[in-house]
């Protein structure tokens, strides 16, 4: 009967991790239409609950919500394999565009639909976030924390530190409102001994251990992921802008999860084992904590300190998103041709809402490749 549950759950995420264009909100709608919808495995409420939980952990939340329901419906068998199932698809799928870009990429042939692609980017991130902004300035003084995030980020300050730091700082806030100082029993504060870790070096284990470091810490969409990636590869001189905004946008391109996007940016550092352990580091503590930290949700999300330091890494999650955009636009938009390619993107992508980010993309890289013969 387990096993009947298994290929039912192998079979239901491979399908979700092929069709799945679109990011999280998607995918998180396509597994409620299938379980809650279609088959029944999990009631409405139950899921709603399981929601809840991805947003009190770090990761990323789809395939987090895959493991969820792998785990309710076969137990640590499934959680493996609906996990597994969700991110293979993307990972093989984007480690060919991976071979492909490190073989082909710089040829002349291939640039200007990667041109078109860059400006489309930008625009795809800008919708994504502005309703989270929205929705995550809930104070005067989140929103002070938000502008003050934005300068320091353009200034180059280590991302990780001022996103923690924003945590910290709402909660000295609350702290010194309600006259109650103490936060030693808070779980983020431990964990943001871990970004003092630092990449020296593009050897795999350094490479693991940074995607490993970022998988354990990562509150917010899969885009913060860049916004982290700036700061440990591409600041440190190990990855390129270009090669980031690259990755980006192969994110975008395929279906599934975009921390698949690891896989790539693991490929143009190191090969195929560069990208075998860029990709398991970065979604291993997912399954951890799916499987370690679900009994203790509830418990965490009636925690007020948890609270008020997630509605500040939140904002500040949303504020260095900004600041990378302004600075991969200063990158990107350079000519003409740039700037109408981002306009038009962002008219489209604000206008119809509901359209495929797949669309933008692929509309981005064909009036790039048109506009090099004007």
């Amino acid at each position: 009967m387990n096993e009947n549950k298994i290929k039912e759950l192998a079979k239901l995420f491979l399908k979700l991790g092929i069709i799945g264009f679109g990011g999280p909100a998607v995918h998180i709608a396509m597994m409620q239409e299938e379980v809650v919808g279609k088959k029944k495995w999990i009631s409405e409420q139950h899921f709603l609950d399981l929601i809840g939980a991805t947003n009190l952990i770090p990761g990323p939340n789809s395939t987090e919500m895959a493991i969820h329901i792998g785990h309710e419906r076969a137990g640590w068998k499934g959680l493996i394999v609906a996990g597994f199932c969700f991110i293979f698809p993307a990972v093989l799928i984007t480690g060919c565009f991976a071979w492909l870009y490190k073989k082909y990429g710089q040829l002349p042939e291939m640039q200007p639909f990667i041109y078109g692609i860059k400006p489309a980017i930008i625009a795809i991130i800008l919708m994504a976030i502005f309703p989270l902004a929205k929705k995550s300035l809930k104070t005067l003084e989140l929103g002070i924390i938000g502008l003050i995030t934005i300068a320091l980020a353009i200034l180059n300050y280590n991302q990780i530190c001022i996103m923690f730091g924003a945590g910290i700082v709402a909660l000295l806030i609350s702290s010194m409102r309600n006259n109650t100082m103490n936060t030693n029993n808070f779980i983020p504060i431990s964990l943001f001994q871990l970004s003092k870790t630092t990449v020296v070096s593009t050897t795999n284990l350094n490479l693991f251990l940074v995607f490993l470091k970022i998988g354990a810490i990562l509150y917010g969409s899969g885009y913060v992921l860049f916004a982290f990636l700036d700061a440990e590869l591409v600041s440190k001189g190990l990855l390129s802008r270009t090669t980031l905004i690259d990755a980006i946008a192969v994110g975008q391109f395929t279906p599934g999860p975009v921390f698949s996007s690891v896989t790539f940016i693991g490929y143009q550092m190191n090969g195929l084992s560069g990208a075998i352990v860029a990709t398991i580091g970065i979604f291993l503590p997912s399954f951890l904590f799916v499987a370690l930290l679900n009994p203790l949700v509830k418990k965490m999300r009636d925690s007020k300190p948890f609270s008020v330091f997630l509605d500040a890494v939140n904002v500040a999650s949303i504020a260095i998103i900004v600041a990378i955009c302004f600075q991969m636009g200063s990158d990107v938009i350079t000519d003409w041709r740039t700037i109408l390619i981002t306009v038009i993107s962002i008219l489209i992508t604000f206008n119809y809402k509901k359209l495929n980010s797949v669309f933008i993309v692929s509309g981005g890289s064909m009036l790039g490749y048109i506009l090099t013969f004007v």
